[in-house]
């Protein structure tokens, strides 16, 4: 018997029926924001709270924040040390020809920069390049981690010496925290080799692709 039957059989055998009230999407949607618009601000709110920030001296000397780029439901999320000249210019991380490299190294595995999320763990170039100070990176900090809350990675790459360092607070060399399945506030983390390091030393390349399939392992493993 179908629900609409049922309910003439108990209207006339006298017998009260008490139907939910539907509630339509769109009085739904004018009474709660979404949870997806909810988030939209949240980033926004973030972005211009970078933008706007005054917290050490690089704000003297930046052309420009590097907020970050990509994905924000991805699963993967990708740290670098600082922005350099080619970011400073552009506002983006990893662009240039280390983040050409960078783009065949997510290829070489299946994923593009549309699949991932990519920060750095300071948003304004230090002068020269040069590596980012304490004092930098502590006023700096507090927007990385709102972007990892946000986020909610399943994986994160520390890409570099610098930026594993710092996010995992240790002085060991790259070559003891590569190959690991490090934790950042409970989500895995595993190290790989900056793409300009690898422009620079050629002969790494080999080393870089053996972090990347890690890396994969790692992932796929959440998974089982």
């Amino acid at each position: 018997m179908d629900q609409a039957t049922r309910l003439q059989y108990l209207e006339a055998m006298g017998i009260d029926v008490w139907v939910k009230r539907q509630t339509s999407p769109a009085s739904l949607a004018e009474a709660l924001p979404t949870q997806a618009a909810q988030i939209h601000d949240k980033w926004q709110n973030l972005q211009q709270q970078v933008q706007s920030c005054q917290a050490c001296s690089l704000a003297k000397t930046r052309t420009q924040t590097v907020f970050g780029v990509g994905n924000r439901q991805a699963e993967w999320l990708l740290i670098g040390e600082a922005p350099g000249q080619n970011e400073d210019l552009q506002g983006e991380p990893f662009v240039g020809k280390a983040g050409q490299l960078l783009n065949e190294m997510l290829r070489a595995i299946g994923l593009s920069r549309q699949h991932v999320y990519i920060a750095n763990m300071l948003k304004c170039r230090p002068p020269e390049n040069r590596d980012p100070q304490i004092n930098e990176l502590k006023a700096c900090e507090h927007f990385l981690h709102a972007q990892i809350d946000l986020l909610k990675p399943r994986i994160i790459l520390a890409v570099g010496r610098i930026a594993a360092q710092n996010l995992l607070m240790t002085q060991a060399p790259l070559s003891r925290l590569r190959g690991k399945q490090h934790q950042l506030n409970g989500i895995p983390l595993v190290v790989v080799h900056h793409p300009a390091y690898l422009l620079r030393t050629l002969s790494e390349k080999a080393k870089a692709w053996e972090d990347l399939q890690f890396a994969m392992a790692v992932y796929q493993s959440l998974s089982l």
